[in-house]
């Protein structure tokens, strides 16, 4: 079960730096986004900040068990949010943070059975 704690976290990790890569580098894509969301452009480096200690957090939390759960669950209620601010904004278009909620929940619910001291 640890082994499949640690890829799925890798892959979530991965995953939100890939996202801080497009959101500091201002890609098209996002700002399609963030227009479409109606959120300002202000907002974009704090949420790159907040996904880039997310990826940091997961893979510390691989070595440190206390912020496995703290981690993973901060993730799930960010991209609990981003849904929300899709839905709210009537774009359907749901696959990609519905991939990111996915990985993060998959971190957490492992996290959870690996014994994390929480």
């Amino acid at each position: 079960m640890y082994i499949t704690y640690v890829v799925v976290t890798l892959l979530a990790a991965a995953a939100n730096t890939y996202a801080v890569i497009l959101d500091f580098t201002r890609d098209p894509m996002i700002l399609g986004n963030m227009e479409k969301l109606s959120l300002p452009m202000s907002w974009l480096p704090v949420l790159g900040a907040l996904k880039g200690l997310a990826a940091i957090g997961l893979v510390a939390g691989i070595f440190i068990p206390p912020l496995r759960v703290l981690t993973a669950g901060c993730m799930v209620l960010f991209f609990v949010g981003a849904i929300l601010a899709h839905l709210r904004a009537r774009d359907y278009a749901l696959v990609s943070p519905g991939i990111f909620l996915g990985l993060a929940v998959g971190a957490l619910v492992l996290a959870l059975q690996t014994g994390a001291p929480f």
